[in-house]
C-alpha cells in the first residue's frame, strides 16, 4: 500500500501547503507542486507579481523536518496550471496549483536548453532521450541513446537537480554544441555510433 503523500507548509503562507518542490543549484525555482483553498492561491500568485514594497514576494521558504528552505521564483520564466480538486470539504474547495519553468514544458530550442520532471521512480535515460533528440540540433539516431547520454553526463551538459522535494525530481540539459560536436564525431570514427542498430547479443 502507497504511503500517504507527505505535505509541507510555505513560512509565508501557512494556508498553502506542497507536495512537491524542485529547485536548480541556486535555488530557483524549477517545479512546484501545492494545495490550498482559492483565496490563498489567488493571494499567492498575487503577491509573486508584486514588488517587495508592496508586499509581493521575491523569494519564499518550505519548511522541511524543522529547516528553511528558500525557494527563488523567477516570475517571467514561470508558468502556472490549476484544477479544482475537492469539493465540500471541511476545509472548503481545495485547488491544486502547479507552478514551473516554462523550459520544463517546452525546450528552449535557440538556447539548447530544457529541463525535465520525472517521478523518482522512473527510468530517466528512457524518459529523457526524446527530449535530447528534440532540443538537439544535430540528427541523432534513435539507437544512439546510451553512448549519447554518457558523454552528456560526463561533459555535465545532462545534470540531477538536487534541490527536490516530494515523489518528484528533475533533470536540466544546456547542450554546448562545441564540446557535444566532436564528442560525437570522435564516437563515429571509434564505430560506437553506427547508422544501424547492433544486433542485441
Amino acid at each position: 500500500m502507497p504511503s500517504p503523500t507527505k505535505l509541507f507548509q510555505i513560512e509565508e503562507l501557512p494556508d498553502l501547503y506542497v507536495d512537491a518542490c524542485v529547485c536548480d543549484e541556486q535555488r530557483n525555482l524549477v517545479f512546484l507542486s501545492a494545495w490550498g483553498r482559492d483565496t490563498v492561491l489567488q493571494e499567492f500568485l498575487a503577491r509573486l507579481t508584486l514588488g517587495r514594497e508592496e508586499n509581493g514576494i521575491d523569494q519564499f521558504h518550505v519548511i522541511v523536518d524543522g529547516r528553511r528552505l528558500p525557494v527563488f521564483p523567477n516570475q517571467e520564466l514561470l508558468e502556472k496550471r490549476t484544477t479544482r480538486q475537492f469539493r465540500g470539504t471541511l476545509f472548503g474547495s481545495l485547488l491544486h496549483l502547479w507552478l514551473f519553468d516554462r523550459r520544463a514544458s517546452t525546450p528552449d530550442q535557440a538556447n539548447h536548453f530544457a529541463f525535465a520532471l520525472l517521478e523518482r521512480e522512473e527510468d530517466p535515460h528512457h524518459r529523457l532521450w526524446p527530449l535530447v533528440m528534440e532540443t538537439c540540433p544535430l540528427p541523432l539516431l534513435p539507437h544512439w541513446r546510451e553512448p549519447v547520454i554518457g558523454v552528456l553526463i560526463q561533459h555535465q551538459m545532462l545534470t540531477a537537480l538536487p534541490g527536490a522535494i516530494g515523489n518528484v525530481c528533475a533533470w536540466r540539459l544546456a547542450l554546448q554544441l562545441d564540446v557535444l560536436e566532436p564528442s560525437l564525431g570522435e564516437l563515429i570514427r571509434r564505430g560506437e555510433l553506427t547508422t544501424e542498430a547492433q544486433a542485441q547479443a
